[in-house]
């Protein structure tokens, strides 16, 4: 009878385990190893526009042992995973391409006990498991846009797809960009995260119960990390619908001394409010100098452009993008893809300590702007500009303009930002022209404010040989 009892013991498990939910990766072309180097450039640009708790912090060194115990469990490729706390009071996490997962100091503040945070964490260990972020930005084919004015990204350094998506950068104050998670990746990562939490021996329950905490205090959207990951619906429901697959266990870990610990750590610490964040008042108060290490070690802040040489050669050429081609001195230099560029004098690119490109001081950059749905030429411009300034706080824009260049109707509007280049100011023209396809095609000429206009003559020039192809 024993036997009898145990053989249809074993043949239950077996049933409830296969009965667990099975997820692949977003189909995607990009290769492992451009996705950790596109995650490597968003992390550079994460330590640039957010303040990041340094890795000595007994804080971020709890969240890296926590995380590697839930790694351990997590299915497919082995990506290098690496975890860091950034000191911002609104309860989100985020996980970049390649494994770099970022856990905001408020939502270890929140968190009611270890298994509600470990809950968080394998929700963003889903979310690199199953590509979400990588086949986002694929979709999305923004470059560079939500980089702000003069961030170049890694399209110098990578080549291919990588190097476009390493683009875009990340504006940290409006949603993440690329980030931004559909309600169906949301589901996909809490089934898949639910089981990570299981298999590491937490109480998979916490995960449902901090979203539902989540919920309770600020709304269904009140809180960042429930805008940037969106309520798939039931979520309660279905969580426990695959709980209830699980093989039950004669106990979990809900709570350990070691968060109770932290908890007492980072009870009375300050973060940054999101507005403070964007205001950069962190930058005076600590740098991200001792932030990083591993494949993420981030670059310093970038330093300033060499001497800039603004002298325009005679001989101009032509710069051939993705159905369009616009001319430029001879002695400039293009960098980046054919559809996202940009084009400089030498010096006119604040270099990373790293080698690496940093921020667009003088030059122009170029890209692909889609709206959303069908508007104007000057509905779209004014999106576009409107994402600009989000992403680059001070940046004042003036009124639009119309302009016509070789038959092509478009618009244009003039920008300040007294604050950049440290106080020495900044001027960008930002003019769109529509494409084919219901996208703008897009240029921003950049100069320090008290050599725009020295540079104005070879800027109009250069708009004036745009066409499309």
């Amino acid at each position: 009878m024993r036997t009898i009892l145990l053989i249809l013991a074993l043949i239950s498990e077996t049933t409830i385990c296969q009965a667990r939910v099975e997820l692949s990766p977003c189909k995607n072309n990009v290769p492992p190893d451009q996705q950790i180097a596109l995650g490597r450039k968003a992390a550079q640009q994460v330590y640039k526009q957010m303040p990041v708790l340094p890795d000595s912090s007994p804080v971020t060194q709890y969240i890296q042992r926590l995380g590697e115990k839930l790694v351990a469990q997590a299915p497919g490729y082995k990506w290098p995973y690496n975890f860091h706390v950034a000191n911002v009071a609104e309860i989100n996490a985020f996980a970049l391409p390649g494994g770099t997962i970022f856990v905001n100091l408020g939502t270890i503040q929140a968190a009611a006990n270890e298994s509600q945070l470990a809950g968080v964490m394998a929700h963003e260990i889903s979310h690199v498991v199953l590509q979400h972020s990588v086949c986002n930005a694929v979709k999305e084919q923004r470059v560079g846009l939500m980089a702000g004015l003069g961030q170049v990204a890694a399209g110098v350094l990578l080549g291919g797809a990588a190097g476009q998506l390493a683009a875009q950068g990340i504006g940290m104050t409006a949603g993440l960009g690329f980030l931004k998670m559909s309600r169906g990746a949301e589901q996909q990562a809490d089934l898949m995260g639910v089981g990570i939490l299981y298999d590491a021996g937490y109480d998979p329950h916490g995960m449902a119960q901090f979203f539902e905490t989540i919920k309770a205090k600020y709304g269904e959207g009140g809180a960042q990390f429930m805008s940037d990951h969106p309520n798939p619906g039931n979520r309660t429901e279905y969580v426990n619908k695959e709980i209830a697959t699980f093989v039950p266990k004669s106990n979990y870990t809900t709570n350990t001394p070691e968060f109770v610990a932290i908890q007492k750590e980072v009870g009375p610490m300050h973060a940054y409010t999101a507005r403070e964040v964007a205001s950069g008042r962190w930058r005076s108060e600590g740098a991200n100098d001792t932030v990083g290490s591993g494949v993420n070690q981030p670059v310093t802040q970038a330093g300033a452009p060499g001497t800039v040489d603004l002298n325009i050669s005679n001989d101009w050429r032509t710069f051939k993008g993705s159905g369009f081609s616009i001319d430029a001195p001879g002695n400039w230099q293009a960098y980046g893809s054919r559809d996202a560029a940009m084009i400089a004098p030498e010096g006119g690119v604040a270099r990373s300590s790293g080698g690496g490109a940093g921020n667009v001081v003088y030059g122009v950059l170029t890209d692909r702007y889609r709206p959303q749905g069908r508007m104007t030429t000057g509905a779209a411009l004014d999106a576009l500009v409107d994402t600009i300034v989000r992403d680059n706080p001070g940046l004042a824009p003036g009124t639009h303009s119309d302009v016509t260049v070789n038959g092509v109707s478009g618009h244009s509007v003039e920008a300040d930002n007294p604050s950049a280049n440290n106080g020495r100011g900044e001027h960008d023209w930002i003019v769109a022209f529509p494409q084919g396809d219901g996208s703008l095609r897009y240029f921003v000429f950049i100069a320090p404010k008290d050599d725009f206009e020295k540079l104005r003559p070879t800027f109009t020039r250069m708009l004036q040989s745009f066409r499309l192809s």
